[in-house]
């Protein structure tokens, strides 16, 4: 049997096993409300200041939310603008493909019952309820209409989702349900920082907290085939197939290419907000947050930091996340293949493989997380354990998609249970 076979094997076994205890019983009933609840059914952080700007324009979003609900609303985000951003019109619709939308879902999104909204810079805002029904896994369309000129957006470059836009100039196109307007597209996302969802059948949200391995370096365009992704499909079926209970959780993706846990010292400089400055933001603000995936440590490791400021950094996020009463789970580093330094590539190097077995070992043994997923076991190389494993390895630093599959489908979704 080859070692590809007995993962898969390993994986669906897992899988079995763990679905199978989530039978709903009267307790894990109870727990859902009536009346739903909201829940932060997708999100994304914004890490910069995008080059391309919309003058007069209309901008259409993507994004698949995990959960499903009767109602949502949207929060709009001007994270690292300079100038206080207009937003005129705001409309959510269902998604058919590319730009086009199901006729008649398209509904106007009002702020405090205004149809327009100026954001301050480094603000956020949240809007009124829209009732829509929406199921798991659903592409959402939230379209934006941008009538100042030059506005460069606050934006999570990585989206790994086509998202639309008008022509410069092509004015508002908000309320179109169709795609003729949209004829510029995007991999980036401008403004949009989460989506809620209103829910009687889900009892929280998991947080996947992280850096470009959360994010989705090395998958599939439109394809959502991160490893979280994979989570949010196990969730889906447990609930649809074998009444998950309290264990069926919205999965949200806040992870940024190249991100650190903290910044002292580190070269070259993170170009990124570190972990533990956006834990508030990118977590904390979010509704219903009940788990936190803690996946990050590598770019710190690879810029220099030692193996105790890593840890003192997830430590101190750890403490901040208990403190609010969520349940952490701590993912080690995977392997990173050796390379040398070029330019401000710093590289990769037996000594920083030793820092990350180092701080591997506390997150296994020494640190209070409320659980661990060994992703550094899950996609190593059986051979080397200091390699990703060939068929999981993309550049040696990231999965491709069938690692990022062995992640997602290996994990044990008893971890969430609360």
């Amino acid at each position: 049997m080859t070692n590809g076979l007995k993962r898969s094997l390993r994986a669906a076994a897992i899988s079995a096993v763990v679905t199978l205890t989530f039978a709903a019983g009267p307790a894990a009933l109870q727990q859902r409300s009536s009346e739903g609840r909201w829940i932060t059914a997708w999100g994304t952080s914004q890490q910069s200041l995008g080059d391309t700007a919309v003058s007069n324009g209309t901008v259409r979003m993507i994004a698949r939310v995990t959960i499903p609900g009767d109602a949502v609303r949207i929060r709009l985000a001007n994270t690292l603008g300079t100038a206080p951003l207009s937003v005129r019109k705001a409309y959510v619709g269902q998604r058919v493909r590319g730009a086009a939308l199901v006729p008649g879902s398209n509904k106007r999104v009002l702020f405090k019952g205004a149809e327009s909204v100026t954001i301050p810079p480094g603000e956020s805002v949240e809007s009124d309820e829209v009732p829509m029904k929406v199921v798991a896994r659903e592409d959402l369309a939230v379209s934006l209409y941008i009538p100042d000129a030059d506005v460069r957006p606050s934006q999570h470059g990585g989206a790994v989702v086509t998202s639309y836009a008008t022509a410069n100039g092509g004015g508002d196109a908000a309320a179109d349900e169709t795609r003729t307007p949209f004829t510029v597209t995007t991999t980036s996302m401008y403004w949009l920082k989460a989506i809620d969802v209103r829910s009687t059948s889900s009892s929280g949200a998991i947080v996947g907290f992280g850096d470009s391995i959360t994010d989705g370096t090395c998958t599939t365009l439109d394809a959502h085939d991160r490893w979280q992704d994979w989570l949010a499909v196990r969730l889906n079926l447990a609930e649809q197939h074998r009444g998950a209970g309290a264990s069926y959780k919205a999965v949200v993706n806040e992870g940024i290419g190249g991100n650190t846990v903290t910044r002292e010292n580190l070269q070259p400089p993170p170009n990124s907000t570190p972990g533990i400055e956006r834990l508030d933001r990118d977590v904390l603000a979010h509704q219903g947050v009940t788990h936190v995936v803690v996946f990050m440590g590598t770019n710190d490791i690879r810029r220099g930091a030692p193996p105790r400021q890593v840890i003192a950094g997830l430590q101190d996020i750890l403490t901040r996340l208990k403190a609010r009463n969520m349940k952490v789970i701590g993912a080690t580093i995977i392997p990173r293949h050796n390379v040398a330094g070029s330019g401000d590539n710093t590289g990769w190097n037996d000594a920083k493989t030793k820092n990350r077995h180092e701080v591997n070992e506390w997150i296994r043994s020494q640190a209070r997380f409320d659980g661990v997923l060994d992703f550094d076991k899950m996609v190593r190389d059986p051979a080397n354990a200091d390699l990703i494993h060939a068929p999981f390895n993309c550049d040696g630093i990231h999965p491709n998609p069938r690692g990022y599959y062995e992640m997602g489908t290996s994990l044990p979704l008893e971890l969430f249970a609360k």
